[in-house]
């Protein structure tokens, strides 16, 4: 049996015409910008789909803790989180969707409506 992947294509349409993103290049880029953050120990799996998927394979995935979808032709964007114990929430959750919408919008040239934050756990340093 062969193992057949589909994927996700993110699409906004324009006046121009119809732009078309791989889901795991954005979740790679959204990804890799929000855990850079200061505070943030990571993505949690954002989901019964992703929380199934990491049970049966062992290897991390680039869309883990990363939902986007489209709202009117702008983005949407999902993020679950782990953050330092000890740690100003309010101020992580501002330093990523400052970080999170600038990225997107100058390596994609997509308007991002909103970033929803989702922190579903802390961890010790």
């Amino acid at each position: 049996m062969t193992e057949r992947r589909v994927d996700i294509m993110i699409t906004i349409e324009n006046h121009l015409g119809t732009i078309e993103l791989s889901q795991d290049y954005f979740a790679y880029l959204v990804g890799t910008a929000a855990s850079s953050c200061y505070g943030v120990a990571g993505m949690t799996k954002s989901g019964a789909k992703q929380g199934l998927r990491s049970m049966f394979s062992r290897r991390s995935f680039a869309d883990q803790g990363v939902r986007v979808h489209t709202e009117g032709g702008r983005l949407v964007i999902d993020l679950h989180i782990s953050v330092v114990y000890g740690m100003n929430i309010a101020a992580i959750a501002r330093s990523i969707v400052n970080k999170v919408r600038y990225t997107v919008e100058e390596a994609t040239g997509f308007s991002v409506k909103k970033v929803n934050i989702y922190v579903d756990e802390m961890k010790q340093e």
